[in-house]
């Protein structure tokens, strides 16, 4: 009886903890948290099986209270917070380069544009896009459109 009870409280236990491991360390739908589930389910089955029905059902609602006080006091207090990323990528392409070019400067593409890669003007090199042709390596083109991040370019036939 007392081994029934062991059994139960530690499946359900190493189950819940688990499926914490599972929301706090491991994002997505793992094996930790299936396994965490599996092990929680067995443990309220066990305690069925062996302790009888009416225990069983004040297993399962002690599990299923467990569990709500667990999430609504982590999401209430904000502890998984501190788990998360906060940081911000601000940084946009050619933010580093004034550039003084202007609609109709000419300049040669480095690589090959598909639709977007890199090309020179003004002895610098940018990042370049066309309007969804191909252009090879070193051939010449032209700005046709000039925003403050987007480089518009058209190959000079």
């Amino acid at each position: 009886m007392l081994l029934d009870w062991v059994t139960v409280i530690l499946l359900i236990g190493i189950g819940l903890v688990l499926i914490i491991v599972e929301l706090i360390f491991v994002p997505g739908t793992t094996i930790v948290g299936v396994l965490g589930f599996a092990l929680s389910v067995i443990g309220i089955w066990i305690g069925y099986a062996a302790l009888g029905t009416p225990t069983g059902h004040i297993i399962l609602a002690l599990a299923v209270l467990a569990t709500s006080i667990a999430v609504f006091y982590s999401f209430r207090y904000d502890a998984w917070s501190r788990f998360s990323l906060k940081g911000a990528i601000s940084a946009r392409v050619n933010d580093d380069q004034q550039h003084t070019l202007l609609v109709g400067d000419t300049g040669k593409s480095v690589s090959a544009l598909r639709p977007q890669g890199t090309a020179i003007f003004q002895n610098k090199h940018f990042e370049v896009q066309t309007k969804g042709e191909w252009v090879a390596p070193n051939t010449a083109i032209r700005i046709i459109t000039l925003t403050t991040n987007k480089i518009i370019v058209e190959e000079i036939s």
